[in-house]
């Protein structure tokens, strides 16, 4: 068995070097309002790389009471496009301001310690709800600052920044002259808060615009209901079908085609959240597009707000969704 190599200290750097171990310490920490000599900054820095010496974020941590550690509580989505946008932009914006985003699912299933535990972060947001228990897990591991707050609505889900484009497309379909329209859902049970969200937002839309949603139903390639949907929207005199995601919305259609019908002159189809492949696909696939890096840029001003003070962003975030129309739509 491989013997495990000890970790370099700040004490082997000074030693090494023949300097204190409290101006080591400062160089290594960054400390502010020292006047520590250009040349000894640049050679505690050269030798702390020739040792291999790495900071130890736990001891820094307990000594300025800070992890600089942002955790992420997410749903138990699936990592597909706009999600993934939105965590890289989050992520770099914190990297920049100097800490480190963390994404944290949690599963039903799961017997591991939260992570917020085992990482002590200096701010937790919740996309997901938060029970009194994790909470109250929180607060005694000294982590104060928890978005959204105790008063505020506990999970983000609820926001209508994840329903704001499925009321453009209602809308969007309606301006198109169609009046009997459908609604195609995830079958994917990880989906299934979001799916059941817009879903809603499908039937308050057509509600609102006085126009049918004549059928809101889960669709899937594999299992042959989206192929069944289709017969089924083609008898009930459906026009055309909203999709929670692009990968709905190209089932439909691919369904559509091979029913013998065609689209859009049978059936027009729009998705949601306008990824690479909408345009690729024939025929190209209407959509709506969202700034899902807009939304990056909020969750980090939110935890920048919490952990510095910093300005608070305009909440909800504008997220400057738009229809973007192509031939799946288009007569």
């Amino acid at each position: 068995m491989t013997e495990r190599r000890r970790r370099v200290t700040a004490a082997d750097v000074a030693r090494s070097l023949g300097l204190s171990r409290t101006t080591v310490g400062y160089v290594l920490n960054n400390t502010p309002g020292q006047t520590i000599p250009a040349a000894t900054r640049e050679r505690v820095l050269a030798e702390a790389a020739r040792l291999g010496y790495r900071p130890h974020r736990t001891a820094q941590a307990l000594a300025s009471g800070r992890s600089m550690i942002i955790l992420l509580v997410l749903p138990d989505w699936p990592m597909e496009h706009t999600l993934r946008q939105n965590l890289e932009t989050a992520s770099r914006i914190l990297d920049d301001a100097g800490y480190a985003l963390v994404t944290y699912t949690r599963h039903e299933s799961g017997h591991a310690r939260p992570l917020w535990e085992l990482l002590n972060p200096d701010v937790v947001i919740a996309w997901t709800p938060i029970t009194d228990a994790e909470r109250a897990s929180m607060l005694t591991g000294g982590i104060t600052k928890i978005i959204p707050q105790l008063q505020q609505e506990r999970t983000a889900l609820a926001s209508p920044t994840l329903t704001a484009g499925t009321h453009l497309q209602i809308e969007y379909l309606h301006e198109q002259g169609h009046r009997r329209l459908g609604f195609a859902t995830s079958v994917n049970e990880r989906f299934s808060v979001l799916s059941q969200g817009r879903a809603e937002a499908a039937r308050q839309a057509a509600d609102r615009l006085g126009v049918d949603l004549l059928d809101v139903r889960p669709v899937d390639h594999r299992d042959g209901s989206v192929a069944r949907a289709v017969q089924e929207w083609s008898a009930k005199g459906v026009t055309a079908v909203a999709a929670f995601n692009d990968d709905i919305a190209a089932m439909t259609v691919a369904a559509t085609l091979r029913a013998g019908l065609s689209v859009p002159g049978d059936l027009a189809v729009i998705g949601h959240d306008d990824t690479p492949m909408a345009s690729m696909l024939y025929p190209s696939l209407s959509s709506v597009s969202i700034d899902s890096a807009g939304l990056g840029r909020h969750l980090a001003n939110l935890a920048l707000h919490a952990a510095e003070d910093r300005p608070l962003p305009e909440t909800p975030p504008d997220l400057h969704a738009t229809v973007v129309a192509r031939e799946s739509t288009r007569r």
